[in-house]
């Protein structure tokens, strides 16, 4: 039903910063809840960041709160998240993915909600 395609791949210092992008395509963009996952290698899917339809409501993982951000652009049909302060434990494959469940509301860092899915795209972060 939509067709995502994440970029913004790059390696980077420790406190540097990157801003991944997530074109989607097919459905109506502005009827899915968006989310960021990220994968290290060895370790399993963990969530980073989502936002909601319209884009006033936001979670974040602990992990990256204060130094990410998620936003969106509905009328580019577009997700974005800033990276700021970055360190080499951010090193992963980002994905992006989307969902029209309702269930986003209540379980919005759960990869299980998300049917959708970007290839992903690789950031490195060096010491």
């Amino acid at each position: 039903q939509v067709q995502l395609v994440e970029s913004g791949r790059g390696l980077v210092q420790a406190g540097g910063s990157l801003r991944l992008s997530c074109a989607a395509s097919g459905r109506t963009f502005s009827d899915y809840a968006m989310g960021w996952f990220r994968q290290a290698p060895g370790k399993e899917r963990e969530f980073v960041g989502a936002i909601n339809r319209g884009g006033g409501l936001k979670f974040y993982a602990d992990a990256v709160k204060g130094r990410f951000t998620i936003s969106r652009d509905n009328a580019k049909n577009t997700v974005y998240l800033q990276m700021n302060s970055l360190k080499p434990e951010d090193t992963a494959d980002y994905y992006c993915a989307a969902t029209s469940t309702a269930r986003f509301y209540t379980t919005p860092k759960s990869g299980d909600i998300y049917n959708y899915w970007g290839q992903g795209t690789q950031v490195t972060v060096s010491s």
